[in-house]
């Protein structure tokens, strides 16, 4: 019966791989990033080298989305990135990290 539980998830994990695109894994990865970033852009919890990271990774998986998923959101992403560069330059002028 054990076996018959296990192969039933096995099942569901395989239909559920079956219908994910790596379009969609990379739009929950990118937003996910993005919120990290802002967080890691916090007074309280700045971390530069961290919103660096995250930064530099929407900059270079943003552009492979074209073409995936809709224009407007590949332009949202861009916006984002661009918000999240400000940011951080100004996180940086000010000196603490």
């Amino acid at each position: 019966m054990a076996d018959d539980g296990a192969e039933a998830g096995e099942d569901q994990l395989a239909a559920a791989l079956e219908q994910l695109k790596v379009a969609d894994l990379l739009v929950h990865s990118l937003s996910t990033i993005s919120s990290l970033a802002y967080h890691r852009l916090a007074e309280e919890h700045r971390d530069l080298d961290q919103a660096r990271l995250a930064i530099e990774s929407l900059r270079a998986l943003v552009p492979v989305l074209r073409g995936s998923v809709p224009d407007e959101l590949v332009r949202d992403f861009e916006q984002v990135t661009a918000n999240l560069q400000l940011a951080y330059a100004d996180a940086v002028g000010t000196g603490t990290t």
